[in-house]
């Protein structure tokens, strides 16, 4: 089988794997999904163009940095999103210009896929969680603050950073850092919390 044939068909059921089976079913963000898709498959036509260039190294980096600039401006995205984004460039680009070396190629597809499979999984993040919570009350002692968002919260507060304190409309944003300290309650048994916003 032609090799460039054979990593673009590897690169379509890697970027879909990675798009519909690990980043979908935990973020539930469509529009994304497709952005991953999409630029992955253009990325992986220009690349197999660009193959017979001799600067298409050059050429497929080139292209790598532009689009990073142009993506990541045009919206917020956070850092994990970021992290699947580059993934769906990294894999377009071993499937355009790998043709060299096709089992190393194969192989870092499709270990870009299982490496952020496991780092984004729910038993990693299930000890570091972030939340950006707002309080129903103006807080401006870190101690008192770290008490109410643990009884809020139900779990260990790490770190807090206070982004915004409105005296006026007496609310206090904060960025929470925690891991849940137990299993969270029925809702009948829950105890009424102060009110948030999240």
């Amino acid at each position: 089988m032609n090799p460039t044939y054979l990593l673009a068909a590897v690169d379509l059921v890697a970027v879909l794997v990675l798009a519909l089976a690990v980043y979908y079913p935990r973020h539930r963000r469509a529009d994304l999904v497709t952005a991953f898709v999409a630029v992955n498959v253009g990325v992986l036509a220009v690349t197999i163009v660009l193959a017979g260039s001799a600067a298409s190294v050059g050429l497929g980096l080139g292209l790598f940095g532009v689009l990073s600039i142009i993506r990541l401006r045009s919206d917020e995205l956070g850092q994990h999103e970021i992290a699947y984004y580059f993934a769906a460039l990294a894999i377009g680009l071993l499937g355009g210009l790998g043709t060299g070396d096709v089992p190393l190629s194969i192989a870092l597809m499709v270990g870009l896929v299982v490496v952020l499979a496991l780092a984004d999984s729910r038993l990693l993040h299930a000890t570091g969680l972030r939340q950006v919570v707002v309080l129903d009350s103006a807080v401006t002692d870190e101690r008192e603050l770290v008490t109410r968002l643990e009884l809020l919260l139900d779990a260990k507060v790490n770190r807090v950073t206070p982004m915004r304190v409105d005296l006026v409309n007496d609310t206090t944003t904060v960025e929470v850092h925690y891991a849940p300290a137990r299993p969270a309650m029925p809702r009948a048994e829950r105890h009424d919390a102060p009110a948030v916003t999240r």
